[in-house]
């Protein structure tokens, strides 16, 4: 059952969404439906006097980029894009370091991850290694992948080399 006095918030909330909605459809009042985003965003970008601050920013907690700002960048937009650019130039240097690329030669032995479709069957053994037994390298791709093949053989198939870990005797 619907209780007005519980729900005051979302009556005053309606009640001003109504009267931006009125101040901004054409004569016609036809057009409303295609505006409730306007005057969404009007209401949500307007600073109130109570917060000393925007809706937006107090959810979000940053200042609202208005559609007019992607078109004509303004000096925020530019310093924001540059400080992305220079952090990310950063972070990819700072991961790139973490990478160690896996190089293996033909016929190296390697132990494979087992696939994840077997990983998630119920094979009664919690303790199983999560690592195939040994394979040996019979091809080596361009682009990390290596193609494998098991002691007897048996071609195996293609797999990245991230997924691979070298074998000792």
């Amino acid at each position: 059952m619907y209780n007005v006095a519980v729900n005051g918030l979302a009556e005053v909330f309606n009640k001003t969404l109504c009267n931006l909605l009125k101040n901004i459809v054409s004569k016609s009042k036809r057009d409303w439906y295609g505006k409730i985003g306007e005057a969404l965003w009007a209401y949500r970008t307007t600073h109130l006097t109570t917060t000393q601050a925007t809706s937006y920013s107090s959810i979000y907690g940053i200042k609202a980029v208005f559609p007019l700002e992607n078109q004509i960048p303004s000096l925020r937009i530019t310093v924001q894009e540059e400080l992305t650019a220079e952090d990310n130039s950063r972070l990819s240097s700072h991961d790139d370091e973490k990478v160690r690329p896996q190089l293996f030669q033909i016929g190296d032995l390697v132990l494979a991850v087992r696939q994840p479709i077997a990983l998630t069957q119920r094979m009664g053994n919690k303790f199983m290694s999560k690592w195939d037994n040994p394979y040996v390298v019979k091809e080596i791709y361009t682009n990390g992948a290596y193609k494998l093949v098991d002691k007897g053989g048996l071609w195996i198939g293609t797999i990245n080399g991230k997924f691979l870990k070298r074998y000792y005797l």
